[in-house]
């Protein structure tokens, strides 16, 4: 067969791939047989995009491994094979960091004359880099099905952690894995977080937070890398593990440790950030594809909804802190008081309640401008943070700071107010007057906050008595 010829016949850029069948009938090297002139001349565009030797022009050589052009890619590899040796028809859509464009790529089985070799043609269109590029995937009624069930339930109206649940027993009942999880990576804090997992009943793998320690965000900072640009990691056998043992040894030996055999792995990204990666392990091998081509598609979703969830957050995060000092604010104060005073007024256990007031704000205003005024507010937060530790500060509005310290006793938040005024002494104009009081078990704690607030008040005349050029107007 003259594959060139027959390439030429093709106007999108097309080749001719032969895949290889092992004996025990999985896939081998995946060769470039040929292509028409469109093609070659996009192998040295791709080559430079990953990295390549992008100054010098990558020479097409008929029948090379395609890891010519190209870095080791599992995925490819996978729809070859589907397409030269299980002679299925493939429509995939390339949606892989490592380039700035998606590829809508078309595979159609050939016919060959030997048993342990397949053909097919790679006919791929550049389309500029867009999400939207999915949904134009051919798939089956059955994946349709799932993700439109998936994305049903994640906009049901009961809270994200139980929808996210939920979805993540659908997905891993869909691929028939052992287990699955969605793993939130905190890329300020360096650390991993559990969104949601599932495990089938007679599973024995243990859950990923057995394993979340202060390394593991590193370790997961490397999955990306392992990946090649590529959009997802397939895990089906042996020689697909070799393949992770020899590009990232120390996550294969994490892998073997967690009794992993399997595993197909996708990265959660929403508008160009990472928020990390959904995964199941020893999933069904015979079914490998289908759970692609579902994941492929679910995942966009599923990472929308972890993203427009995580902004809500930071908005019901910032309408509860004081911009200026870095506490938490009134508002975020008027909601824990009625929480307090709710259920007969009463709190269950021990809690010790401050106020912390600062003298000489308004002199400081007027003196020496609102700067110097916001400057001396920040450094009180500081003081009360440092002193604090574990406590709940919030800015009350103006010059007045409220602390709730659980478990604390009167000598303790004694102590704790002659530690700030010490402190405030390292700073240039920061003087508090504080008052305390301990809420007890079946206590009011409304009575307890008006204590706290009439001795912050004569404590506050006390210094104003001393030093009265600082009393307000």
């Amino acid at each position: 067969m003259d594959w060139k010829r027959f390439a030429d016949h093709f106007d999108p850029m097309t080749c001719v791939l032969s895949v290889e069948k092992k004996p025990n009938g999985k896939c081998g090297t995946v060769r470039i047989v040929t292509g028409n002139q469109k093609y070659i001349d996009s192998i040295a565009l791709a080559s430079g995009e990953v990295g390549l030797d992008s100054t010098k022009k990558v020479e097409f050589v008929p029948n090379s491994e395609y890891t010519r052009y190209i870095p080791k890619d599992l995925n490819f590899e996978d729809v070859c094979f589907r397409a030269a040796v299980l002679k299925q028809p493939v429509h995939n859509c390339v949606h892989a960091p490592r380039y700035d464009f998606d590829i809508m790529a078309y595979l159609m089985p050939l016919e060959s004359d030997d048993e342990n070799m397949g053909y097919c043609t790679f006919s791929q269109v550049l389309l500029p880099k867009n999400d939207n590029n999915l949904m134009s995937l051919n798939i089956s009624q059955e994946t349709a099905m799932e993700i439109i069930g998936t994305c049903i339930k994640l906009r049901e109206d009961k809270p994200f952690g139980e929808i996210m649940q939920e979805v993540i027993e659908n997905i891993r009942e869909i691929c028939g894995a052992e287990y699955c999880c969605v793993l939130l990576m905190d890329h300020n804090q360096r650390r991993c977080t559990v969104l949601g997992q599932a495990k089938s009943a007679e599973s024995s793998l243990t859950k990923m937070e057995d394993y979340l320690d202060e390394d593991f965000y590193s370790l997961a900072e490397t999955w990306m890398d392992t990946m090649s640009g590529s959009f997802c990691i397939v895990v089906r056998d042996r020689q697909d593990m070799d393949f992770i043992k020899e590009r990232n040894p120390a996550w294969y030996q994490s892998l073997k440790a967690a009794r992993v055999e399997r595993l197909v792995l996708f990265p959660l990204i929403s508008r160009g950030r990472l928020l990390g990666y959904i995964y199941a392990s020893n999933f069904q091998e015979d079914d490998a594809g289908h759970i692609k081509d579902t994941l492929e598609l679910t995942t966009y979703f599923i990472a929308s909804e972890i993203a427009n969830n995580q902004f809500i957050e930071q908005l019901q995060e910032m309408s509860k802190m004081d911009l200026l000092t870095g506490v938490m604010n009134r508002n975020a104060m008027n909601e824990r008081i009625t929480a307090m005073t709710d259920a007969a007024g009463v709190v269950p256990a021990q809690l010790g309640i401050v106020f912390a007031d600062m003298n000489g704000l308004k002199f400081i205003n007027d003196h020496q401008g609102h700067e110097a005024g916001d400057l001396l507010l920040k450094n009180a937060a500081i003081i009360l943070q440092n002193t604090f530790a574990g406590g709940e500060i919030y800015r009350a509005g103006g010059d007045e700071f409220f602390i709730l310290v659980p478990g604390a006793d009167e000598k303790e938040l004694q102590a704790k107010i002659a530690e700030i005024k010490n402190r405030s002494r390292l700073f240039d104009n920061v003087s508090f007057a504080a008052g305390y009081c301990v809420v007890r078990a079946g206590m009011d704690p409304r009575k307890a906050l008006s204590e706290a607030d009439a001795m912050m008040y004569e404590d506050k005349e006390n210094c104003y008595r001393e030093n009265p050029e600082l009393k307000r107007d």
